[in-house]
This record gives C-alpha cells, structure tokens and sequence, in this order.
C-alpha cells in the first residue's frame, strides 16, 4: 500500500531529493529532467510523479526543507547574546556548504534568502528608525557574504566569518 509515509515511498523521496541536488551543482535547472533523475535513481516516472507534479515542484519542497532545517537551527536563538547565531550559523554552513549551495541556487526569485534577524535585537540595539530599510540592507549583505564564502570554498574559519559580520554591523 503507498501511504504517505511509509518507508518505499520515504526512501524513494530521499533518493529523488538526493540525486535532485548533485544534478543542481552541476547543471541549470532548466537542463534536469525527470528522465535524468529517473535513471539514475532507477525509479519510475510515476513514483516521481506520484510525489511532485514537476522538476519545480520538486525545486520549491527541496528548498523548503533547506529553509526548515535551516529555521530549526535556530530555534533556540537568544537574541540578546552577543553573537551567539552568526558563529552558529557559520559553522553550520561550512558543514553543510552542499546544502547551502543547493540553497542558493534553489532561490532564483531572490524572495527566499537567508533571513535571520529578530527585531527584538534591532529595539535592543536602538535601532527603530527606518528598520525595514536596516533589515533588507542586512539580509542582503549578509547573503551576498555568504555566497561568496561558499564561492570560495569557505576557506575562513566560521569564527572569522562571524567576527567579519561582527565587524560590518558595528555601529549600525
């Protein structure tokens, strides 16, 4: 029976998200095929149709697990201690740089990057005036550094990385 969480259908989702994310480091989006992903896997098409409607599909569950994943990382984030999440974020991402990569490219509409703030830290900072201003700057410089981290093999340490952060928000 193909219940929806059983451990076939679990394994073969698992294996099409897989080899979904090796084909995206090496090729466009718009040049993978469900044929690709079906012969290397040795799955059927229906399986693959049975679980996503299209190669998109599959795009936007994939991304939205990395965005999940990504939030449980810092569902104990404390707001108020001085950059306890940027080094902890840099470490997951120099552990997960394949992960991240995926990310990246997974975000083509741009209105899907990394997003960590909390505006409780912006009122504690004393920063209220035009904040949706200061949190687009943030995200997207905070993005663009990360992109190039990843680009250049995140040859840094993450403690560098968060006091390199540490340092471009001083003051703001």
């Amino acid at each position: 029976m193909n219940t929806k969480n059983n451990k076939r259908r679990r394994d073969s989702i698992e294996k099409i998200e897989k080899t979904f994310v090796v084909l995206l480091q090496e090729n466009d989006i718009d040049k993978i095929s469900v044929s690709d992903i079906c012969k290397i896997t040795g799955l059927n098409r229906s399986t693959f149709y049975a679980n996503y409607l299209d190669i998109y599909d599959l795009a936007d569950k994939v991304r939205k697990k990395l965005e999940d994943d990504f939030s449980e990382l810092f569902s104990d984030y404390d707001a108020y201690s001085e950059h306890s999440g940027a080094l902890k974020m840099f470490r997951h991402i120099k552990d997960n740089q394949l992960f991240y990569k995926t990310y990246f490219k997974l975000c083509y509409d741009e209105s899907h990057l990394i997003y960590v703030y909390d505006t409780r830290r912006a009122e504690f900072d004393n920063i209220n005036a035009n904040l949706i201003y200061h949190i687009e700057f943030f995200r997207n410089g905070l993005n663009a550094i990360i992109k190039l981290w990843l680009k250049n093999g995140c040859k840094e340490s993450p403690e560098e990385m968060a006091e390199i952060l540490k340092q471009e928000y001083k003051g703001r």
